[in-house]
Order: structure tokens, then sequence, then C-alpha cells
């Protein structure tokens, strides 16, 4: 029952997922029941796949997020992150409300063990690769172990689902150089230098796209800005040069002309073509989409956590967790291994 447009969206991207995906076996749909009901009708669906989980609550956009996940026991995405944690779903895709998703995930799943912080793991292309940019609005107030931690379980996603066998890791910051930063930043840079993962150094807004690496690092309250702040300038830019190529009737015969060249880059900077962003680092499958999701959004949401299942991510992030504080004992203040 989340997003702006649900349940209607979330149901249609659900019936594209049931016939674009044969191997999902089981789709819970959990929101009020007749509302459902008739968004599957409307739909023609009567895939036996589908099961609907009544909720009579739904959390709000102004709804406080720890608040929603007490207050609100029978909401949506509530009843949905129960279903993961019994073991009757493998996945929750959730639309709305991003800090009640992120809240109801991280408190009733728990996190992986060697883990401090979720974050939100986002998909961007470039011109030549698809980067992760982590993290994407769960912690804003990220300590220096909390981005190690995101440079660890970034590099696994990139590797396992994006198929890159030694992703490069870049730290956002404010210039290349070394000493560049904030003492934050530079204690985490440090602490990427030391950890054997493949990082390049800094990186700046600008080599985001023009030296791209594979994994950015940034706390979750620049990550958002900048994630909002790229996407916002895709649709403008679009919206621009439509604008200019309406002008006169030569343009707009050069555009003809050129339109295969602008549906391919549409496309690939089309957000709802990358469906959701994964939170990783909680013991359970969690694929957090924009509250704008078109059907189109939820059906590759529902993609990328059949992605991140097949893939096995969250294994592999407690392999190479435990791997690193191996190598490392010494503890961090914060250290997960720590408090361990």
């Amino acid at each position: 029952m989340g997003g702006d447009h649900a349940p209607r969206n979330i149901v249609e991207g659900a019936v594209l997922a049931l016939e674009a995906y044969p191997h999902l076996s089981k789709l819970y749909l959990v929101g009020d029941q007749a509302a459902v009901e008739g968004e599957l009708k409307r739909l023609g669906c009567t895939d036996a796949r589908v099961e609907i989980v009544h909720a009579t609550q739904v959390v709000n956009m102004g709804d406080e997020a720890i608040s929603s996940v007490r207050k609100k026991k029978d909401s949506s995405v509530s009843r949905a992150v129960d279903l993961v944690k019994k073991g009757d779903a493998d996945a929750i895709v959730r639309a709305g409300h991003t800090g009640a998703a992120v809240a109801a995930s991280t408190i009733k799943l728990r996190l992986l063990p060697g883990i401090d912080r979720a974050g939100i793991a986002s998909t961007i292309p470039t011109e030549s690769n698809l980067f992760v940019l982590i993290d994407a609005g769960a912690n804003p107030d990220a300590k220096p172990i909390h981005l190690l931690q995101y440079g660890i379980m970034g590099s696994v996603y990139s590797r396992h689902v994006l198929g890159y066998k030694n992703p490069t890791i870049g730290l956002l910051s404010i210039g290349t150089e070394d000493n560049k930063g904030s003492e934050s930043t530079k204690e985490v840079f440090k602490m990427l230098k030391a950890s054997g993962l493949n990082f390049r150094g800094n990186v700046e807004g600008h080599d985001l796209f023009e030296h791209p690496v594979e994994v950015v690092l940034c706390e979750g309250f620049l990550g958002n800005v900048v994630l909002k702040s790229v996407e916002a300038l895709a649709h403008a830019i679009f919206s621009w040069l439509k604008n200019e190529l309406k002008k006169n009737p030569l343009r707009m015969a050069g555009a003809a002309l050129a339109r295969g060249a602008f549906k391919s880059i549409r496309k690939k900077t089309n957000v709802d073509e990358y469906g959701g962003s994964v939170l990783l680092g909680v013991d359970g499958i969690c694929i957090i989409a924009h509250g704008s999701s078109s059907a189109l959004a939820i059906k590759n949401a529902i993609r990328v956590a059949l992605e991140s299942i097949d893939q096995q991510i969250n294994p592999h992030i407690v392999e190479e967790i435990k791997s690193y504080y191996a190598k490392h004992p010494d503890p961090q203040p914060g250290d997960a291994s720590q408090a361990a």
C-alpha cells in the first residue's frame, strides 16, 4: 500500500513480474484485500502464485519511521517484513516511506553478523558502466566503520549481481588528494586503504561520470542528495532537449533521424529500468522502490529482489565481513566485532 500510486501500480507491476519471471514461485500482495482484489480483477490476473495478505494500516509519508513500526503493527510494510522474518517469503519489495522500510527491516530482521548499520545501495548508469552508490539514504550519520562495511557490501553486490570481477571503490569527497575531506572522511580513507579492497581513493562529484568506479561510498545524507539530483538532472535534460528540438522543422527532422539514439539513452537513464535499491546489511532481502514508481519500476524492483536471492548476496556479505575481521582483529570505535 506504499507509494504515490498504490495499490494500482504495485499490483500491475507484480502482474508484469509474474509474466516475466516464471521461476518466481510465490508472490504475496500485502495490503487492503478489497483494493488489491479489485486491481487483480481489473488486470484479469488469476495467477495461482498470488496470495493476498490483508493489512488494515498504511504508513503515511508524514509518519515517523520507528514509531510507525511500533504503532502500526498491521501496516502493509510491517506485515510484509513479518513474512520474510517467518521464512514464508525470501524478500520484501516496498515503495513509499523509505524510513519505514529501513526501520521495519532492521528491527524485525536484525542485521547480518559483523554489520553495524544497513545501507541503501542504488545502481546508477554511466556511459561505460553501472556503479553502486552506498549509502543512498538509510544512515545519515554514518561513522567511519559503517562506510568501511558499506565498501565491503557494495563490492560484494557489484561483483555478484552486476558482474564486475574486481570492482573499484571510490570515497566521495571534495578532492582526490588523501588529505581532502572531513576528519571522518580522512579516517575512512585510511581504513579503506588498509582494507585489501580495490580502493582507488577519493572521487569528486564529476568523477562519478567522467572517471567512474564501480562502488561509490558516502554517508546517507549526502548519498540521498546525490541520487535525487542525478535522477532530476536526467529528467530535466530530456525536457530541455525536447523543447529545443521543437523550435523549428529542421531540428525536428534531425531528431527523427536520431530517434534510436535518443530512445537508447532515455532507456539507460530511466529510473524505472533499475526498479529499486537494495537495503544491504539486514538479515533478509529488502528492495526499496521510489514512492512514484510505475508498474515497470515495480516489475524491475522484483527482478532486483530475485537477483539478490539467486546470487546469495547475504551469505557472500557475511563471508567477506568475517574475512575482513579475521585479517583486522583490532576493533575500531563502534566496530561490530567489538560489540560481538
